[in-house]
């Protein structure tokens, strides 16, 4: 990973980071726009080109070694990293992906094959509450290292993306934190706000509320232990999460 500019408070990397990179081109990666579509004709749902966009600039300007996905879908946001990556000619040394759907899993290693990143991506494919769960589990049984393990994480990563449900997102990001480098930054997007009562017998509706109270505890508690910032975009606010140095 990139070192930062010298002339930067640690305060101040995330908005630097979240700021618009006018070297990077404007325009969705063609294999991403193609993929795009397909969630379209799927009638599923992805962030949005804006989102997209500053996160990969956020990802460029950061240079991570090791990167976490978690959400990753049919691979929309990951065929937007394997472009950063093919541009910048240089690929990180890992590139974990975790999806829990099987068949999507499958979609995203023909997408790792097309990009040719099958020595350094690794596709899992479960429940991402588990997989952390059994992650921790075997961290305190053994003194080995994750990345020999029988986990399919590797230890600190320098950069994580979190996607879920609304309702889930704040469970995501807290499972996950403590897979972040000291240097590393974590990025996801703002949950959806519940809007107008809810009818307590609506059990979607009550999700998303209980979602997004546990989202803004979730906010109020790690600034004690996070520089936190928010980059209001067009479809939705990115947000990301550096450690203090206490």
């Amino acid at each position: 990973m990139e070192e930062q500019q010298p002339s930067l408070e640690r305060d101040e990397i995330l908005t630097h980071l979240l700021a618009q990179d006018t070297n990077q081109p404007r325009d969705e990666p063609e294999v991403a726009a193609n993929i795009g579509e397909q969630l379209k004709h799927m009638g599923l749902s992805t962030w949005s080109i804006s989102i997209h966009r500053r996160l990969r600039d956020a990802l460029g300007a950061l240079s991570p070694e090791r990167i976490l996905e978690i959400g990753g879908g049919i691979g929309h946001r990951t065929a937007w990293l394997y472009d950063l990556f093919e541009r910048q000619e240089g690929s990180p040394s890992r590139f974990t992906v975790v999806e829990q759907g099987a068949k999507f899993g499958v979609i995203i290693h023909r997408l790792m094959t097309r990009f040719g990143a099958e020595d350094w991506t690794n596709i899992v494919v479960g429940d991402p509450i588990q997989l952390a769960a059994e992650h921790a589990a075997w961290s305190l049984a053994t003194t080995t290292t994750a990345e020999i393990s029988e986990t399919p994480f590797v230890s600190n990563y320098q950069a994580i993306v979190i996607d879920g449900p609304s309702p889930q997102r704040a469970n995501l990001v807290k499972t996950y934190m403590p897979f972040l480098d000291q240097q590393g930054v974590l990025f996801t997007v703002e949950p959806d706000m519940p809007t107008g009562d809810v009818d307590p017998d609506d059990e979607q509706g009550m999700a998303l509320v209980d979602g997004f109270n546990s989202w803004m505890e979730l906010v109020q508690e790690t600034q004690k232990t996070h520089h936190v910032a928010f980059m209001p975009l067009f479809g939705g606010t990115l947000v990301a999460w550096l450690p203090r140095l206490l």
